[in-house]
């Protein structure tokens, strides 16, 4: 049985999560922080999440874990079988992290603070995030999903990087559901799946153990 190392209001451990539990794969979760004591064996950055596989072997990264879920366990596949839908699947996660997740997590501290962030930090983000938007409208449909009627691992990647860019959003002033054609009609939907719902409720219950690991770290 594989085991998910992480917790559960990281939107990062939340998606080889979703993919586990769409796949219906048997697996049991580790809660643990990336600073726990031999954490760098499951993850030579520190980083959550990490997978623990069938055989014992350790893999991080939420990339690279989509990708080893798919492989490992083919049932009810999340990428295309045709190459070019597949690897246009990884190129919007790609651009999804790069555009959307990563310059809004530069403003978590702030978002986490209540304190102000830096003019030029916000226009250095929304910068970024342009770019992504633009990414999003150029290569997604949502009819329903973001590339038609199959649901793939960028509806899942995409859904849980943009827990981050809302928190940033509230600081920028950037409406993604405003920006993006059918964003808030695609979320709604992904939202009320029951699987979505186990996830959010699982990240609720996490909520109180996470900001006090936060708070013992500052």
């Amino acid at each position: 049985m594989p085991t998910l190392h992480g917790f559960s209001y990281s939107n990062y451990y939340n998606i080889p999560k979703h993919a586990l539990l769409y796949k219906g794969v048997v697996f049991s979760e580790d809660l643990v922080y990336a600073s726990a004591e031999g954490y760098n064996k499951l993850s030579p950055a520190l980083k959550v999440p990490s997978l623990t596989t069938d055989s014992g072997h350790h893999l991080s990264e939420a990339a690279v874990l989509c990708e080893y879920i798919e492989e490992a366990y083919p049932q009810r596949p999340l990428f295309p079988a045709d190459v070019f839908a597949r690897n246009k699947n990884r190129q919007l996660m790609h651009m999804a992290e790069l555009y959307l997740e990563l310059p809004n997590r530069r403003l978590i501290p702030f978002s986490l603070s209540k304190q102000p962030a830096p003019e030029q930090l916000i226009a250095e983000v929304v910068a970024v995030v342009e770019r992504g938007i633009n990414c999003i409208n150029a290569l997604a449909t949502f009819k329903p999903w973001l590339f038609g009627a199959q649901f793939t691992m960028a509806d899942i990647y995409l859904y849980y990087v943009l827990t981050v860019a809302e928190m940033g959003g509230q600081i920028t002033g950037v409406d993604l559901n405003q920006r993006i054609a059918g964003l808030e009609e695609w979320r709604s939907a992904f939202a009320a799946d029951p699987i979505s719902q186990r996830v959010a409720a699982d990240k609720e219950a996490n909520r109180e153990g996470f900001f006090s690991y936060i708070k013992s770290r500052s």
